[in-house]
């Protein structure tokens, strides 16, 4: 059905379209697509479009795009619920993008693409103008950090091939840049927003910018509280951020910003589905506390050598705390008031602290051979990050959140990530159609871990001293064949996933460690065709492979004495192959180049997902003896076959409108692909589920606007993941029906 769905669309809003407009369309060229080069990083690509979404230009500063499947998304001109980070809204039109709803402050996103796991975004390379946020990119690769956004210009998303240029992960690039008043046009522009919801929802937003001949700065302050839509839900979130930029020169540019972070939420724990069938909002956890604080600092230098060269080098360090405090058992178990004691039990409280520095370089250049110009970019990259880990401390048995431990912590550990790499990527024009773009990455990886597991009676159980290095080398291949305004377009690119801390530091009372334990290798394949026919059709339709090999686990072995052990190993490979599909038709700008009763705009954004195991090794134990089994062509947890937006938006003067559907089917939890829920909620079916939202802008001055809107709109009750630990254990209900309203003014 889906297949047939995303033909229609595209032969009867494609195929007509390029055979009136192909006369039209040689004399014309769109900067915002296929053709621009040295785009500067400040720059606000397509925001005086009024589109939401359009690909990235070929070049943007010293990175390369060509060949490859991306999207630029202009939060300028986003509709929906921002100030919660409503990714399902903000990523309508980037298809596959599977988010988790679980979190009712937008503190954290979880979204993935092509089957892989949504959790904290882990199989992406989340960025935030041009450098790594995540805790460690390598070895914990979870973004506990998500920028405010409010404060984001735009996001690029780009999908496997990013490997090459950014990093090793599937799923790709998300890159976060934010306002830095490079298109403020005087020296000091004022800015607030402030928005108010459901469930005690309140932001407040104030930045202050500007411009001079020699420079730009941007500074705001970010405050978010609320209720949260479940019992013992609250939060309470502070970003700030500033930047300044000086025009050293003609030549030379240098940048310097700060970020910082911090919330305290509760956690209302998850639910079975009996639970959740009685009431999706209540919770059984009111002593359950969650903290990060996070700051960074980055200094950026663009040097341009000539007009045919430049140079961009970023400097950037993190330090960060991921704290928690809780009763994370089961949700079948009660967190009751002891009748002996006539006190709660005691908590547990995990620690992490992160601290990152790195640097990356990237030169790119124009050459000529032949009778065509060339680009050629490389870059280098170093990273250091050191993770000191405590967990499974006593905590206290009040309700109120701290981190006072009553004894050692039983788990201290240190894990330390190095890493260096190297890149080149070259455009090779044929003619002025066809482009081909090698590149290569080699990478360099070393992991310790080093530290305590627990104790024995009185006796520490050392972690092995875990030292592993590993070298690779990356290939990839894209191509590009312009025709007009529309191109089609191929990749080829291999992808890795090393072994993360968690693989490194087994319990070697019950567990082993496989000494030959391989990170996960695969790559990323993808062919295209996008474009746009005039200002009234957008468009992007592509088929993907995404090969994912070497997949770490556990298995159940057996001794000499008859005692049983688990054993991390590789133990399988899984594939994800599917078709992308967006179209955005705007019927009223086909008919009339101005439309005198305002603008009708329709978009659909189609995925078809097939992740299934093609090879999963399973043994276990039951009783005195190892049963073997294998998985192959079960599907893939977390990955559902189909995820469908769909939406209208009206736009006349100063008004805008917007209508979204989406529809996700269903998943597994697990890769046994159990649909029977078991009674603690933690494996089972993700039943399918499907959302209507509705916003709206309007715009009284260029100065003043309001906005509002209301997600949910037919209340909907489901759930998008089921959690074995934080935040859970359990299913995790999402959000109900629930309303914003948002005032902003720039004086």
């Amino acid at each position: 059905m889906l297949r047939t769905i995303t033909l229609i669309l595209f032969v009867a809003f494609g195929v007509p379209g390029i055979a009136q407009q192909v006369d039209t369309l040689k004399q014309k060229t769109d900067s915002s697509l296929f053709h621009t080069k040295y785009l500067p990083d400040i720059n606000l690509v397509g925001r005086n479009t009024g589109a939401d979404i359009l690909f990235l230009p070929e070049i943007v500063g010293t990175t390369i795009n060509a060949g490859k499947k991306n999207s630029l998304i202009v939060m300028d001109n986003v509709q929906g619920n921002v100030v919660t980070n409503t990714m399902r809204q903000v990523m309508a039109k980037v298809p596959g993008i599977q988010v988790w709803e679980s979190d009712p402050s937008g503190i954290q996103i979880g979204i993935a693409a092509r089957g892989l796991s949504p959790n904290r975004s882990w199989e992406f390379n989340i960025r935030q103008n041009g450098y790594d946020i995540s805790s460690d990119p390598f070895g914990y690769p979870e973004a506990y950090y998500t920028p405010q956004l409010n404060s984001v210009q735009r996001i690029q998303v780009v999908r496997g091939a990013a490997s090459l240029q950014y990093g090793p992960q599937f799923g790709g690039l998300v890159n976060f840049i934010l306002k830095d008043g490079s298109d403020i046009k005087k020296p000091f522009q004022y800015e607030t927003q402030q928005t108010a919801g459901s469930f005690g929802l309140f932001n407040s937003y104030h930045a202050i910018g500007g411009q001079t001949d020699k420079s730009h700065y941007y500074a705001f302050w970010d405050h978010r509280r609320g209720d949260g839509f479940r019992e013992n839900s609250g939060f309470n979130v502070n970003t700030g951020f500033a930047n300044y930029s000086w025009k050293l020169s003609k030549k030379l540019k240098l940048g310097f910003e700060m970020t910082h972070f911090d919330y305290l939420s509760q956690q209302p724990g998850g639910l079975t589905d009996a639970q959740f069938a009685e009431n999706p909002y209540r919770s059984l956890r009111s002593r359950n506390w969650f903290d990060v604080n996070w700051n960074m600092a980055a200094l950026n230098l663009d040097y341009t050598i000539s007009e045919k060269s430049r140079l961009n080098v970023k400097l950037f360090g993190m330090t960060g705390d991921r704290n928690s405090i809780g009763f994370i058992l089961q949700p079948t178990v009660a967190d009751t008031i002891s009748a002996s004691t006539l006190q709660y039990n005691q908590r547990r409280i995990d620690i992490d602290q992160y601290r990152n520095a790195g640097a990356e370089a990237r030169y790119i250049s124009d050459y000529k051979a032949g009778n065509s110009t060339q680009t050629f970019s490389a870059g280098i990259r170093y990273f250091r990050g050191k993770t000191h880990r405590f967990q499974n401390g006593r905590g206290d048995n009040g309700s109120a959140y701290n981190l006072n431990t009553l004894a050692a912590f039983p788990t201290d550990l240190e894990f330390l990530t190095l890493n260096t790499a190297f890149f080149a990527e070259n455009i090779f024009r044929i003619g002025s159609r066809l482009s081909i773009i090698p590149g290569f990455r080699v990478e360099n990886i070393r992991n310790t871990a080093d530290g305590r597991l627990g104790f024995s009676g009185n006796t520490e159980v050392k972690v092995s001293n875990e030292n592993r290095t590993r070298r690779f080398i990356l290939p990839g291949i894209g191509a590009e064949y312009h025709i007009g305004m529309t191109e089609f377009y191929a990749n080829y690119s291999q992808a890795y996933r090393p072994t993360l801390f968690s693989d490194l530091t087994a319990n070697p009372t019950t567990d082993v460690i496989d000494q030959d334990l391989r990170d996960a290798r695969g790559y990323n394949i993808d062919l295209g065709y996008r474009g746009r026919i005039k200002d009234y059709l957008f468009f992007d339709v592509s088929g993907y492979l995404l090969q994912y090999n070497n997949r770490v686990g556990l298995i159940a072995q057996q001794r000499l004495d008859g005692s049983f052990y688990n054993f991390r190993t590789n133990i399988g490979n899984s594939q994800s192959k599917g078709i992308e599909a967006l179209v955005e038709f705007s019927p009223t700008k086909a008919w009339s180049n101005q439309p005198k009763k305002g603008n009708l705009s329709f978009f659909a954004s189609i995925a078809y997902i097939n992740a299934r195991y093609s090879d999963f090794q399973v043994i276990s134990r039951q009783g005195n003896r190892l049963i073997e089994t294998n998985l192959k062509n079960k599907r893939v947890e977390n990955a559902p076959e189909n995820i469908y937006r769909m939406g209208l938006t009206y736009t006349r003067k100063a008004l805008i409108v917007t209508a979204q559907y989406s529809y996700v089917s269903d998943a597994f939890s697990d890769a046994n692909n159990t649909i029977v829920p078991t009674s603690n909620g933690l494996i089972g079916l993700i039943p399918a589920y499907d959302i209507v939202d509705i916003s709206g802008t309007y715009k009284f001055t260029e100065k003043f606007f309001i906005k509002g809107g209301i997600n949910n709109v037919l209340g909907e009750k489901y759930f998008t993941r089921r959690a074995g630990g934080y935040p859970g254990p359990g299913l995790l209900t999402a959000e109900p029906r629930n309303y914003f309203i948002t005032v902003g003014a720039k004086l």
